[in-house]
This record gives C-alpha cells, structure tokens and sequence, in this order.
C-alpha cells in the first residue's frame, strides 16, 4: 500500500488549512430539523406561558366558614419542601409522581378525608351521604381574586383526621414501612406536610372553573368523589392510537421509496483494513478517560446492588435476611440514591467517550487537555460524594441541615441538593469547553451542518436541557416544578441524549470506515426529525395530572404516540446496523476490533424499540395512565429504557474506547462476553419475571378495585406479589456477577495496564488503512477522483 503524508494524533494542525468545507447533504434536511425544532419549541412556550397562568390554584390561605384560618400557601409550601428533604418522594408519591413502596398521597389524602366526610355526615343523621359527599368535594370555593379558599366544616374536621392520621404514620417509632423510626414527629412539619397532601386532594377532586372535571382532570380514580375518566382521556387515547397507525404508516411509505439513500449503509467503494489495538496513538487525555470508565463501572455496581436492596424491601418489607436495614439505609434513601446513580454514572460514560472522540476527530490534542479531562473527573467525583453525602444527610433530617443548599434533597431525578446540581451543570459545561478546545481547529475547516459541528451541537445540548432543572426549585408551585423536571426527566434522556448517541455511533462507524460521511449525516438529521417530531411536545404525557390544562394532555397524547416511529425505524434498520462491521471485515485481512461495542449497540436499538417504545407506548395513552401511573409498569418502562438503552450505550462506549487503550495482548474478549450476555439476560428477567406481570395484575386491580387499594402497601405486599417480587433475584444474579463484575474488570485493566507505546499516527477521523488503490473518501467526501461521494 503507497505511504501516505499522515498528520500526528497529537500534533498541530497542519498549516495549510483547507477552505471551509460545504455542507455534505442536501440543505433540506437542514431545514427540516430548523422546521421540526421551531414548531416544537414554540408550542412548549406556549404550554409553559399556560402552565405559570392555569395550573391548579395554589390558595393564599384555607379558612373555615367563619374566617379562621386552617392552613395557609406557605404551610402548603414548606409541606412540600419537607416531602421533598426527608426523600418522601422516593418513598411513595404526589399526583402519581414518585417512588411506589409507599402510597400515592394525593390519593390516599383524597380517600381517608372523603371517607371522614362520609362518617361525619352519617354521624349527623344521613341514611345516604353519597351525594352530599360528592358535592362537598367537588364544588370549588375558592375565590381568586381574594386567594381565599372555604372549607366547609366535614373538610375542616377531615383536614385535622389526616393531622392524626400522618401524624402516627410518620412518628412510628419502628422500621415497619421501610422509613427510619420517627422520620417527623414536629408538629408543626406534620401540619404543613397534611396541608401539602390536603391540597394536593382538594385539587384532585374540586372543580376547575368553567369545567366538569378537577384540576388534576379527575385523577385519581375515585367514585365516592365521582372521579372518572374524563372525555378528553378517552378521545385522546383514541387520537394516540390513530397517531401511531397514521405515522407507522407513513415511516413505511417513505422507507419504501427511499430505502436506498435513508438508513444505515456500508461505505462499499475502498477496501479497508482496521487499525488493530496497539496500533493506535493514544493521547493523555484518551488515556485519562480510562479511570472515567473505572469510576463509571464502581458507580454501575453500586447502582445496581443498591436496586437489589429496593426490590428486597418489596419482597420482604420487615427483614433483609435477618438485618433491620432501614436503621441505616431506609428504602427512600436507597432509591434516591439508585436513581441518582444511574444518571451519574451513564452520564460520566458519555462524558468520558466524547472525551476519547474528540482527538480522533480533530487529528490534534491541544496542550494540558489531560489536565481538563482530569479535572473534570476530579469535579465529578465531588458531585457524586457530595450528593450521596447531602442526599443521606437529609434524609435523616438532623434541624442542623434543614433548609441548606448542600443537604436538602429535591424533587425526584433532580434528587441532588442545590449546590451539587449548580456544581454538576458547571462541570457539564466545562466538558463541552474541553471538547470545543480538542475540536476547535476542525470546526474552523466544516460547514455547521457537517460532522464535527454535529457532534458538537448535540454534545452542547446536555448541559444546556439539563440546567434547565435548576427551574425547578423545593419552593416552586408543584405544577411548574413538574412542567420544568420533566424538560430534564424525558427531554434530556428521551430527545438529545438520544441524538447525542446516534451522532457518536455514527461518527465511530465514519470513523472506522464503515460507513460514508454522507450517509452518517443523513441519519443524524433523520433521527433528529423523528425524535423531535414526537420527543419535544411528547413531554407533556408526564403531566396529564399535575394540574395543568388539558391542552397539555391532548398534545402530550397525540405526539407521545409519535415517539414510538424512530425507535420502530431502528429496529427496522437493526440487522443492517449488526452487518456492517462483518461486512467490512469479511473484505479486510484484519479483524473488526469491536465486536462487543457493536453487539451492545444492537442491544440499544433492541431495548429502544422494547423498552422505551412498547413498555413506554403502553404507559403513556391516557386511559392507560389514568389507571397505572405509579405503579411497577411505570417501573418496567424506567429500566427497560434507562438501563436498556443508556445503560447498553455507556458499557458500549467505555469497551469501544478501553480496547484502545487495554494492549492487546490483556484485552479480555470472554469477559467482554460475559458482560453483554449476562447484562441482558438479567434485565430481560428483570422485567418480563417480575416488573411487567407485576405491573399487569397492579393495573387490573385498580382497575378494578381503585387506584388507591392498588397503590396501598398491603396489596403490594401480598403472597403473590411477594413470590413476583422474589423471582426477580435470579435475574439480580446474573446481572451483578456475570455482567458488571466482568466490566468492572474490563475498566480495571485499561487503569491498571494501559498502553503506552505507540506504533502508527492517523488522519482525522480515521481508524482504518486502505489496503487496495481503490477510491477512497477523505475527509472532504470527495474520492481520490475528485468526484462527490
């Protein structure tokens, strides 16, 4: 093969730059993300200006009929706040939003006072309370313009029963629901957390003016207060459905006419020879993602040995083999901590693969960036101390701690006391100074819309959606703190993350040759059309019951159901995605070096279409919702999507990297194996054994029984649900030993053993060698001919 001048990994750029190069694909693919992101962004400004100016009235004060004040907006609020510092909820929920060992508190504060009620007036002499009781709850006097509301004295005595009532729950002095003993026994938290609870019930149940249903759209299901499904649930659901059958329709269609320039396709004019581990150049800050990935792993154990303590807590509510283990880790620091982590440590894996990437793309490294990267690490591993820290600390609740910016714990998946978060936004930012740093001299030389520029807007997107949580604050009105954490919980998981992995997946296949340029590009602008078209606006199919107007619910319905096409298109395009590398490889006389990487892109693509897509499609029409939201489905669509497809994707990763840096002669191949086979056996067990058959008997017994007797720890712990709950342990099994424990030493080896000498300099972008005299595409995407690829 002729030599070729190739320009050092490590080097500075080369002095005669070439010319801006143009964009590579048609500019209507560019105006048709520029369409999609505008419609969708100015359709949630809307829906935020209706959320701050409609959503459920918050009153000034609650008085009794003759003036005397029962609770007021600031007990409500600091009731909140304390629900969210003590971690309650990740113990059970508000309006459905939550952890599910503990009850729904909208719904149980709904069902105990409305029971009062029906006592109260049966005690006064009525044969038939019922629709007394039902007028009571549902007419709404509150004022607006004064911010007054009257309760009538039946809602005042049952306000003062739910006092009693939480007052013995939160004050027990044992660890027989899973809390720590006496998690609040202050008077005055107890009434503001009542109060909190109590308004989030009369909202549940009164009337929004100039309507027939309650603020919540009539959530939670409740006869004795004449909630049931509304006509909006039901066309919507119906609107969702035809959603879905129109835009499946339509994927086909055009996947039918234009198969041939849409989808995954090999770059089958040069063949090519991949570069073999030890004959890459790894630069020091490639070198430093090595311990990024060993943290990632350690943080990935933890995670998950903390889930198998939750289900244990499930499954066996009195005892953890013996060990009253609520003294010390109670269930909802448990699962403040297992949600926390699961973002941490598959947000550190993309961190650290953008890291490795950059230099690639760039040909360059500046100087020190290893100092960046390493500093990066540094802060992360503050984050991650000071919130386990901060969130423990909370959740015991010594007077010292409360109110601080360090330790008070918040909403659910934004968990991490204020100061961490500001900290973790800060550091995400500087990741993506660190990548603009590596990959500025490359930027110059691109059009906007070419490769590098890709991977950089997407990459900026993280911290950009995921600071927009810091909205969301302990003291924000409950419907606009939720409006703001789901921009967080769906648009920043379920829309950029997702963009910014098919832009990486992309750029490596480029990389290695495997795919053209062209054809990378235009399944970037694909996918953010698709993903967009359903993902921005789908956002709102959280917030069907949190107080906003139904507006809300037809758009999050109708587009959510869209949500389920690009992962239906990936799954179509799967088998081709899986051949590319062995195409290659059968022309090339050296190995594909990541079979295992690849084999776990597939399982996101896999666990995308089942996990995000069937268990999030089943879950989100509103009939569906109406009945199961909280419950183990909800559970079964979190980890098939979070730990099936960000979960695959950051082991993925780190394996793509680590088998540069591991020499080769150590790379464990078997270990490798073993990880990607057990990782999904024991998720795929973890929610067809338990998760999805659990959550199925949960949506038929609301169904049939009520919300609230479905929601109740002593269903959740019945017999059968119990022997449901430990069938999952096999599956925990295999899941921490043969997957991450092989992992864990996979990245042990990359700290331990990582390479150092070098033995072959690269072009940008490229981990391949051509072996014939064939065209080949340079980084212009013109082939040596001169002609456009």
């Amino acid at each position: 093969m002729a030599e070729r001048d190739n320009s050092s990994l490590t080097g500075t750029a080369q002095q005669d730059a070439p010319s801006k190069l143009d964009i590579t694909v048609s500019k209507g693919w560019v105006q048709g993300v520029a369409l999609v992101m505008v419609f969708g962004f100015l359709v949630m400004g809307i829906l935020a200006y209706r959320t701050y100016t409609d959503g459920m009235a918050q009153p000034r004060q609650v008085v009794d009929q003759s003036g005397t004040v029962i609770y007021t907006s600031e007990d409500i609020t600091n009731g909140q706040s304390t629900f969210l510092r003590r971690g309650l909820q990740q113990y059970g929920s508000v309006m459905g939003h939550g952890a599910y060992l503990g009850p729904d508190y909208t719904a149980e504060s709904l069902r105990l006072g409305t029971e009062h009620i029906t006592e109260s007036l049966r005690a006064q002499g009525a044969q038939d309370p019922t629709s007394t009781v039902i007028e009571i709850q549902r007419t709404n006097r509150y004022d607006e313009q004064t911010g007054t509301l009257v309760f009538t004295p039946e809602q005042v005595a049952a306000f003062e029963h739910l006092k009693e009532h939480y007052a013995t729950i939160f004050g027990e002095a044992s660890t027989k629901y899973g809390l720590i003993p006496e998690v609040i026994t202050d008077p005055q938290e107890i009434h503001e957390l009542t109060a909190f609870f109590n308004w989030t019930a009369w909202a549940a149940a009164a009337d929004r003016p100039g309507h027939d249903y309650s603020y919540t759209n009539n959530w939670p299901p409740e006869e004795r207060v004449a909630n049931s499904p509304t006509a909006d649930i039901l066309v919507w659901s119906g609107m969702s459905l035809v959603a879905l059958l129109a835009g499946l329709g339509a994927l086909f269609a055009l996947y039918g006419r234009w198969s041939r320039s849409i989808g995954w396709h090999g770059n089958d004019v040069p063949t090519l020879a991949f570069l073999q581990p030890g004959q890459v150049k790894i630069t020091p800050s490639q070198k430093v993602t090595a311990w990024f990935f060993l943290v990632v792993a350690i943080l990935f154990l933890l995670q998950a040995t903390l889930g198998a303590a939750i289900e244990h807590y499930r499954a066996d509510l009195s005892t953890f083999f013996g060990i009253d283990l609520a003294q010390w880790l109670p269930f909802n620091l448990a699962r403040t901590w297992h949600v926390q982590l699961s973002l941490l440590w598959t947000a550190a894996s993309f961190l650290a693969a953008g890291i490795f990437l950059a230099p690639i793309i760039s040909g360059r490294e500046p100087r020190r960036q290893s100092w960046l990267a390493t500093g990066l690490l540094v802060a992360l591993a503050l984050v991650v101390a000071g919130t386990l820290t901060g969130t423990a600390i909370s959740t015991f609740g010594p007077d010292w701690a409360k109110g601080s910016i360090f330790f008070d714990q918040q909403w659910e998946y934004l968990d991490l006391p204020r100061f961490w978060q500001i900290l973790l936004v800060i550091g995400l930012f500087l990741w993506i100074a660190i990548i603009y740093r590596a990959i500025r001299s490359r930027l110059r030389t691109e059009s906007k819309f070419n490769m590098p520029w890709l991977f950089f807007f997407a990459g900026l997107a993280i911290p950009a959606f995921y600071a927009v949580g810091l909205l969301a604050g302990t003291e924000t009105h409950i419907t606009v703190a939720e409006f703001w954490r789901f921009w967080v919980v769906h648009l920043w998981v379920e829309d950029f993350l997702e963009l910014f992995t098919t832009v990486m997946v992309a750029y490596i296949f480029v990389m290695l040759g495997v795919v053209r340029r062209k054809i990378a590009i235009t399944i970037i602008f694909l996918d953010v059309i698709l993903y967009s078209v359903g993902g921005v606006l789908g956002t709102m199919h959280h917030l069907y019951f949190s107080g906003t107007p139904v507006e809300h619910m037809a758009l999050g319905a109708f587009f959510s159901a869209l949500e389920v096409i690009p992962l239906t298109f990936l799954t179509v395009e799967a088998w081709t995605f899986l051949q590319l590398g062995a195409r290659q490889e059968s022309r090339s006389s050296a190995p594909f070096p990541h079979r295992w990487a690849v084999m776990f892109l597939v399982a996101v693509g896999f666990w995308n279409f089942v996990g995000a897509g069937i268990f999030g499609f089943l879950i989100n029409l509103p009939i569906v919702s109406y009945y199961q939201i909280g419950t183990a489905l909800t559970a079964n669509h979190a980890h098939g999507a979070m730990m099936g497809v960000y979960g695959m994707l950051a082991v993925g990763l780190a394996l793509f990297a680590l088998r540069y840096i591991i020499p080769p002669e150590r790379w464990p191949d078997r270990m490798a194996k073993w990880s990607f086979w057990s990782l999904n056996i024991g998720l795929a067990w973890m929610v067809f054994a338990t998760l999805l058959p659990l959550g199925v008997l949960q949506l038929w017994h609301s169904v049939n029984e009520g919300y609230y007797e479905a929601r109740a720890l002593g269903y959740i712990t019945e017999p059968g649900n119990a022997i449901l709950e430990w069938m999952r342990m096999p599956g925990d099994v295999v899941f921490l030993i043969g997957g991450i424990l092989p992992f864990l030493w996979i990245t042990w080896l990359g700290v331990r053993h990582g390479i150092k000498a070098t033995t072959h300099t690269l072009e940008p972008e490229t981990l391949y060698v051509e072996e014939t005299g064939r065209a080949h595409e340079d980084r212009t995407g013109l082939t040596r001919d001169g002609t456009r690829a």
